[in-house]
């Protein structure tokens, strides 16, 4: 399956404006992407690892081989674990893997699974704010709630551009990261 599937734009009878269709096939990167964007572990965790591992490494020339060793290996789990943790969820989950589809309009943004088995409908107002990274757009919703939409979704500047601006429209301006 290609990594870039055309959008459409639909004009619809109750609205002038143009709305997006969007589509994509979910990936483990988008979700690790959103993490790091909204959450500051997720962020700062390969950052700790690798002054971790400095230390180790420092421990390990001053004659130290336990502590350094143990802090090594120590270093290498904060960096996995979460990658392998998404990755993990990613497979337990049949629909997390599934093809989205997505419209965009002046009311909401809807998305779906190609094969139908989920749905959901966020209204502007139920969106909370949202995130710019350089590969996804994340928009929250509550404190858990992500919903990562990849840069890949987009068929043209334009349509990424006119996203982004429907998103400041309606949202206002991008969270800090």
């Amino acid at each position: 399956m290609p990594d870039s599937l055309p959008i459409e734009r639909l004009t619809r009878k109750d609205d002038t404006r143009m709305a997006l269709e969007l589509k994509w096939d979910p990936a483990p990167s988008d979700w690790n992407d959103a993490l790091r964007a909204i959450y500051p572990i997720y962020r700062w965790a390969p950052w700790f690892a690798m002054a971790l591992a400095a230390l180790s490494a420092v421990l390990l020339f001053a004659g130290q081989p336990i502590p350094g060793g143990f802090g090594l290996i120590c270093a290498a789990i904060i960096v996995a674990l979460p990658v392998m943790g998404v990755r993990t969820q990613f497979r337990r989950n049949p629909v997390a893997a599934a093809t989205v589809t997505a419209t965009v309009d002046s009311q909401s943004f809807r998305m779906m699974t190609i094969d139908g088995t989920a749905y959901t409908d966020l209204r502007w107002q139920t969106i909370d704010g949202w995130v710019e990274t350089k590969h996804n757009f994340v928009l929250r919703t509550g404190e858990s709630a992500l919903f990562p939409v990849p840069g890949r979704a987009f068929g043209t500047q334009e349509d990424l551009d006119g996203f982004r601006d429907m998103l400041t429209e309606r949202l206002g301006e991008p969270s800090r990261r």
